[in-house]
């Protein structure tokens, strides 16, 4: 799957983890890194629905950054929870995995060192 592999192009190692849905598929795959899930993927007819949740921090990279203006609209609109705010999206061509990609990186980049 070509999400999975541009994932693990900035995010390495990277485990699948399989789990019952109530989707079409019957099934969705947790993408994890050292047992923290970055995107949940389900599979559909042609396509795969993304849904990942970013914390308080990360959402704030995530509207500071290049991300497309419809992901950050999604963002925007979000309830925000304890965990943070979720989205979930289709993705049906490979153009829009840089999106993806994107995201995951912002997921997981570092909070800033505390300034001295």
């Amino acid at each position: 799957m070509d999400i999975i592999n541009a994932v693990e192009e900035v995010i390495s190692p990277l485990d699948m983890k399989w789990k019952p849905s109530k989707s079409e598929f019957g099934r969705l795959c947790l993408l994890q890194h050292k047992k923290r899930t970055l995107l949940y993927l389900t599979p559909e007819k042609e396509k795969v629905r993304v849904a990942i949740v970013l914390g308080e921090r990360a959402y704030c990279l995530a509207m500071a950054s290049s991300l497309p203006t419809a992901i950050k609209k999604m963002f925007s609109e979000a309830k925000p929870y304890a965990e943070g705010r979720g989205i979930r999206f289709s993705v049906s061509s490979a153009t829009e995995i840089s999106t993806i990609k994107k995201l995951a990186e912002i997921k997981i980049t570092p909070p800033a060192a505390p300034k001295k």
